[in-house]
This record gives structure tokens, C-alpha cells and sequence, in this order.
């Protein structure tokens, strides 16, 4: 049999040989080395325990969790399993998922990495709760999920704290909160900045973007966070536009309390504000249903805000410290593949990822054979992808792909959930990136030595070409 350790001599000598393919790459993560796929997986072609088609080798899947397996143990569960989060501070930091239900009655669930167990900690249908969308830690080390659900006059468009994530044991002494100072829109994306600000969107065609400023940015309790604090909607070069790029500024919608504005913010019936129209009233800007959002760190300590638009299959960029708007990814951009803009292959974009690189992932809203993850590059971070590359495409019927999760403390693992199935079995998916010095441990020998002939024979082509 084949010594292992030549094994790994010929991988290394590969690799090298192979760093001039047209392979993404970046540091600190192998989820950004890998070969674009030319196209989607067939609809239905793989089994829904493994139901991801990868750009790479280097990559693997396993089902961590399972809607069946929770309804066996008792466990109430609606299904439509939606955004991922971990507990990214405090003691375990890293131990576990957070989960929201994308239903009618909606819930939420906590998934333990250290002990396989998944619990539910938000009983479906607990206040009401709907369409359980959102799902982020905060910066004082609690969970926070939003009501995607919302038309004028509704009582939802909600944003809730679950106050105590890690140490409730399940639904019956969970401590679930409604933050009411936030103004009522059709949530989905959630994201901090490092001053604690609270970024979120409506989606909506012709949705805003918008900014809670704390009274208390230290704050280290719920309470204490959305106590008092201003909402502001953002503005694109002047507003009353759609789907516009440029300078911008933040509207005030509240007072620096959280209440209303005399003349400018509009009310619900509850008394809460109205978000959407009192958004329209300051002429903030619309996009066409804008959904996820992420906040990066750039460089030269500048942060970037990206927010997925399905309505029209773009991504923007938002600097919000120059306080200008890029288009980051559309259908203009090249596909990495061919070279061309990417046109309709990219369809419905609507959660987006931040590996441990900083790269921009993008997730399809998309029916199986044709619901892909792709990759976006921005080699000098300038808030204007220079290609999309397809990173990974979904086999499942009836599914999309849903909440894409870089773990925060292993640069190789993430996780994925694949939502509303035909078969009604909701999953969360664990990805891994086998690093390229492992290779040669899973490397069939046949392989190896298919590479190392190949190797060898470019190495006897390079020595003639010297001389």
C-alpha cells in the first residue's frame, strides 16, 4: 500500500503546482478555495441527509438536526426553519444555534454542538409570535428574532429578546421579550455595528433600511439597551427615489427617546410607529424587498453594511462611514466561470454570510436545481464585487437553502439550514473545509498518483521551457 507520508509530498507538490487555477482564495478560511460550479445540481439528486452539491472536495456535510427527530422526542416544532446564530459571547461562547420558525405560529430553537441536543425554547405561537425570521446575538449576549409578517394595521412586524438563550432549559421558563421602541416593519435581517447600533430592513417593494441609535450603546441588558434610542431611515441622494445608489444621510423617523415625531412619525392603531409609512413621509429611500444584512470591517476600520435586495437580484453595499451606497453584486457582475455577466443565474438573493475572511456569500431564494449559494469576491474591498462565483447548489424539492452561518470560532465549519421541504423535514446542515494538509488522509491512492504523474510531467515541461 501506498506510504501516506509520500502521500502528502505528492498533495503538497500538487498544490503548489495548481495555485495558478482559477481558485477564489483568503486567509484564515479553505471555504474560499475552491472551483466554481458551471451550473445547478439536478432537483431531487441527492439525498436530503446530504443535499448540498460543493465547488470543492475539501468540503463535507452532515445533518446535525432534524425537524422529524425533534417531533419524535416531543419536542414542539412548526418547522420552516429560518436564520442561524450562535452564542457568540459569554460562557460556552460557540456551544450553540439559534434558530427561529418561519411559520404561521412560530418559535424558536436552540441547537447544543457539545451534546447533539436540540431544544425548543420559543413554543410556537408564544404571544402570537409569526413568521419567526431574524435571528442575531447581541452585543450583551441575548438573542434577538423579528416578525417578517406586516401590513398596515397589523400587530406584527415585531421585534423580540429571548433574554436568557443559554440557560433556559426549554419553553417553559424561557424569558421572550417584545422591544416595542423598534417601529413595526417586515423584518428579516439584523446587524450591530461597533457602537452597538441596530441595523434593520423592511422587507417590502419599495422597503427602507434602517438604523436604531441606543441612548445606552453600553448597555448590558435588554432593558437597558432599548430603554430610549432614535430611528433614522436611510437616504439616498435626496430620497423620494428607488433602488438608488450614492451619498446618503439618516432621516430621524422617533425622538432621541424612541417616541413619536409631531407631523413626521405615523401611527399604528396599538400606538407603536409605523416604520414603512413614516419612512415614505421623511422621502427615505426604497429598495425592491430588501431581506438579509451584514456588517464587515474593512481595513482601514471602515464598516460596510451588505443587504441582500431579492426583488431586484442585487447586493449593495453601504460604507457607513464614507456614507456612500455601491451596487456590490448584480446581474452585471461576471460570473467567475465564464467571464460574462452573470444575468439570470443569479435569481432572488436573500441571506448573505461573512466567512472568517471577511468574504460575501450570497444564498438564492430559489426552487431546488436551481437554489444555489455563491461567492462573491472583492479583492480590495472597495464595496464592488469583481466576480460571483456558484459555491454550493441545494438537490432538496421545495426547499431553499436558508441562514448560512460562518462558526465565529472555527474558520472551517458552518452551518446551513434547508427550509420547508416537500417532505416537511427542515434541517440544519454542518459544513466542513478539510484543510488541503489533510487532503492526502482521504485522497483515494489512485488519485494520488493520477496527480503525481501530472505533476511530474508539467515539472519535465517547465525544466525544458529553462533551458
Amino acid at each position: 500500500m501506498f506510504n501516506h507520508k509520500i502521500l502528502n509530498v505528492i498533495v503538497a507538490a500538487v498544490l503548489l503546482v495548481m495555485i495558478g487555477t482559477a481558485q477564489a482564495t483568503a486567509a484564515n478560511t479553505h471555504f474560499a478555495k475552491f472551483n466554481a460550479l458551471p451550473g445547478s445540481v439536478t432537483a431531487g439528486s441527492l439525498p436530503e441527509s446530504s443535499p448540498f452539491t460543493f465547488s470543492s472536495l475539501n468540503f463535507s456535510q452532515v445533518r446535525i438536526a432534524d425537524r422529524i427527530s425533534q417531533l419524535k422526542l416531543g419536542e414542539p416544532n412548526s418547522g420552516g426553519w429560518d436564520m442561524i446564530t450562535a452564542n457568540e459571547t459569554g460562557p460556552d461562547a460557540g456551544r450553540y444555534l439559534f434558530i427561529p420558525f418561519e411559520t404561521s405560529e412560530a418559535g424558536v430553537q436552540r441547537i447544543d454542538l457539545k451534546t447533539g441536543l436540540t431544544k425548543t425554547l420559543v413554543r410556537p405561537g408564544t404571544q402570537g409570535f409569526t413568521k419567526g425570521d431574524a435571528s442575531r446575538w447581541t452585543p450583551w449576549g441575548s438573542h434577538l428574532t423579528a416578525e417578517e409578517s406586516w401590513e398596515k394595521e397589523s400587530t406584527k412586524g415585531r421585534l423580540f429578546e429571548l433574554t436568557n438563550p443559554t440557560t433556559a432549559t426549554g419553553s417553559s421558563d424561557s424569558s421572550f421579550v417584545h422591544r416595542s421602541i423598534v417601529p413595526r416593519v417586515a423584518h428579516e435581517g439584523l446587524a450591530f455595528d461597533k457602537e452597538n447600533n441596530l441595523y434593520f430592513i423592511d422587507e417590502f417593494n419599495g422597503g427602507s433600511i434602517y438604523r436604531y441609535v441606543p441612548a445606552s450603546p453600553a448597555a448590558t441588558t435588554g432593558n437597558e439597551y432599548f430603554s430610549a434610542g432614535q430611528t433614522f431611515v436611510l437616504q439616498v441622494n435626496g430620497g423620494d427615489n428607488a433602488n438608488t445608489v450614492g451619498s446618503f444621510v439618516w432621516i430621524p423617523i422617533t425622538d432621541a427617546t424612541g417616541g413619536p415625531i409631531d407631523g413626521i412619525s405615523v401611527m399604528n392603531a396599538d400606538g407603536t410607529i409605523n416604520g414603512r409609512e413614516t419612512a415614505n413621509a421623511v422621502k427615505g429611500t426604497g429598495y425592491q424587498r430588501p431581506e438579509d444584512i451584514e456588517i464587515k470591517t474593512l481595513a482601514n476600520g471602515d464598516e460596510m453594511l451588505f443587504v441582500a435586495t431579492t426583488g431586484t437580484h442585487e447586493v449593495y453595499s453601504v460604507n457607513l462611514d464614507s456614507n456612500e451606497v455601491k451596487h456590490f453584486v448584480s446581474r452585471n457582475t461576471p460570473n467567475k466561470s465564464t467571464g460574462a455577466p452573470v444575468g439570470t443565474s443569479l435569481a432572488n438573493p436573500d441571506n448573505l454570510a461573512i466567512d472568517a475572511a471577511g468574504n460575501i456569500y450570497i444564498v438564492e431564494d430559489q426552487p431546488a436545481g436551481m437554489a444555489d449559494i455563491w461567492f462573491a469576491l472583492d479583492a480590495n474591498n472597495d464595496g464592488v464585487a469583481d466576480s460571483v462565483a456558484r459555491w454550493a447548489s441545494l438537490s432538496t424539492i421545495g426547499a431553499e437553502a436558508t441562514g448560512l452561518y460562518f462558526d465565529k470560532f472555527d474558520a472551517n465549519v458552518a452551518y446551513v439550514n434547508v427550509q420547508h421541504p416537500d417532505s416537511l423535514v427542515d434541517s440544519t446542515i454542518m459544513i466542513s473545509a478539510i484543510p488541503e494538509s489533510n487532503l492526502a488522509s482521504t485522497m483515494p491512492e489512485s488519485m494520488a498518483l493520477s496527480m503525481l504523474l501530472s505533476v511530474v510531467g508539467l515539472m519535465g515541461f517547465i525544466v525544458h521551457r529553462r533551458s
